[in-house]
């Protein structure tokens, strides 16, 4: 594992996901009384790995 590209994306995906949509819709669901939290959480993280997984995918194509 290259450490100096993993800290490079992980600082600036980090960085961009403070205080976006996401952030705040995942703080909504949170907030709505007796929720099951871990199932937000899990939810939440599976859909933004989804994401990411289509955002290196296209990068991936984009780039041959």
């Amino acid at each position: 594992m290259d450490w100096k590209v993993f800290a490079t994306v992980f600082g600036t995906v980090f960085l961009a996901e403070l205080g976006d949509k996401t952030q705040l819709a995942t703080v909504l669901f949170a907030s709505r009384g007796p929720a099951a939290l871990w199932t937000i959480f899990i939810v939440a993280s599976f859909a933004l790995v989804l994401t990411s997984a289509i955002g290196v995918g296209g990068g991936a194509l984009v780039s041959q």
